[in-house]
């Protein structure tokens, strides 16, 4: 396989959307009135948008012909069974259960393994480890100590300690322990990736013990062209056959299509054992409703389908992962360098550092979210644009990305948009 250095965008715009041009002034009030809490600021009021990559993507043309085809019978959706087909064609789970994002199939799991008491990950996301403990569960970490040092140069940062999985298997017994949750990528540590070969030494060593191995596969694909970057025994293999072997490792997977598979709303639990995905199925009429919905439109379940297959190719993950650390190291001030090495959409950098002089009285009041105001997570940012930006032409970038310097997309606009 040819080695590209270039990320140049593999795409052309076809459609922009017009953003609120506001003053300086106005975004300083908005800030103000929102208790400097970035969570309570509407998009509106944000010129540049950090927020999230969360389903702010604007599809594919592909993607929004897909959308005319939807299917939405209550149940039997011609579009369940297309993206159920490329489920299995590019992540090889044979069960899928569709839902209208992660959070969903992360609860069907926690409920499928209520009563046993410790669920260990890489870290955690913060409504996977909620789900863990709402179900009894006490979640611990098994990163190894090198995801905890923003100057750590380790390029998989990601990767399961298996020493410590073995000493809290020698402490509580693996009957105490239903599953282990692996995030490829992992969100809270900066997009940092896990290597094959930890994944192979931990799926060997949780299978011997009778240890269920379950995915968040958010960012696998991202995690798949990490381990064709960095692992010499994968330099020569596509992604989607590197994705294949991630998840072959694995006993099933949570997923929220709004990163990887570029749409705006939806997710999916996938697994292998029949009796799991006959308890996931019964519990998603529950919460979400019927197995072949989940919750979802059949449209955006043929987005999704589309998304999956686009999603996987090399020229789009190269051109995404490049603007990611472009941006990373192309900071002019050392302290507000990104937390290395440079790694996947939601790339971190060392806030504190970068904040040594903010004054006590600008501290963000806590989140307290009033009758209509939806969560909002992560970073944004408000302060004033070049005077020059107004004159700037704007570039479609690879893919939504939490530090790339964006407008959020609405359905319809480009993917982002940025300046240069």
């Amino acid at each position: 396989m040819s080695r590209r250095t270039s990320w140049a965008e593999p795409w052309k715009i076809k459609v922009v959307e017009p953003i609120k041009m506001t003053t300086r002034d106005e975004r300083e009030r908005a800030i103000r009135e929102a208790g400097y809490n970035t969570f309570l600021l509407k998009s509106e009021d944000c010129y540049i948008d950090l927020l999230t990559d969360s389903g702010t993507s604007a599809m594919s043309d592909r993607q929004w012909a897909g959308m005319m085809l939807g299917d939405e019978a209550y149940a039997g959706s011609a579009n369940f069974y297309a993206l159920e087909a490329a489920v299995q064609k590019y992540y090889g789970y044979e069960h899928l259960i569709p839902t209208h994002q992660a959070v969903a199939p992360r609860t069907s799991c926690r409920r499928s393994h209520q009563g046993r008491r410790l669920r260990p990950g890489n870290m955690y996301f913060t409504t996977t480890r909620l789900h863990q403990e709402l179900a009894g569960g006490t979640f611990r970490d098994v990163i190894i100590d090198e995801a905890h040092d923003p100057a750590s140069e380790h390029p998989f940062k990601g990767n399961i300690d298996l020493a410590k999985v073995e000493a809290l298997v020698a402490e509580v017994g693996a009957e105490r322990i239903p599953y282990i949750t692996i995030g490829v990528t992992v969100n809270l540590a900066g997009g940092q990736p896990v290597s094959m070969a930890n994944l192979r030494e931990v799926s060997a060593y949780c299978r011997n013990e009778g240890i269920i191995v379950i995915l968040d596969a958010t960012r696998a694909v991202e995690n798949a062209y990490f381990i064709q970057q960095r692992e010499a025994a994968t330099r020569t293999s596509p992604s989607p056959e590197i994705l294949h072997e991630i998840c072959d490792l694995s006993d099933g997977a949570t997923m929220s299509g709004k990163k990887d598979s570029l749409v705006n709303i939806g997710g999916w639990l996938a697994v292998r054992d029949p009796k799991i995905a006959e308890q996931a199925q019964n519990l998603v009429v529950v919460y979400e409703g019927l197995h072949t919905y989940g919750g979802m439109a059949g449209r955006d379940m043929q987005a999704m389908a589309i998304g999956i297959a686009e999603s996987v190719q090399d020229d789009h993950m190269r051109s995404r992962i490049g603007q990611v650390e472009y941006l990373g190291n192309s900071s002019s001030r050392p302290e507000c360098r990104s937390c290395g090495p440079s790694a996947g959409t939601p790339s971190s950098s060392t806030r504190s550092r970068c904040c040594r002089t903010s004054r006590a009285s600008s501290s963000p009041r806590r989140l307290s979210l009033p009758r209509s105001t939806s969560s909002r997570a992560s970073v944004r940012w408000s302060a004033a644009p070049s005077r020059r930006a107004a004159t700037r032409r704007p570039v479609r970038t690879a893919t939504p990305s939490s530090s790339s310097c964006a407008s959020r997309s609405r359905a319809g606009s480009t993917r982002r948009r940025t300046w240069t």
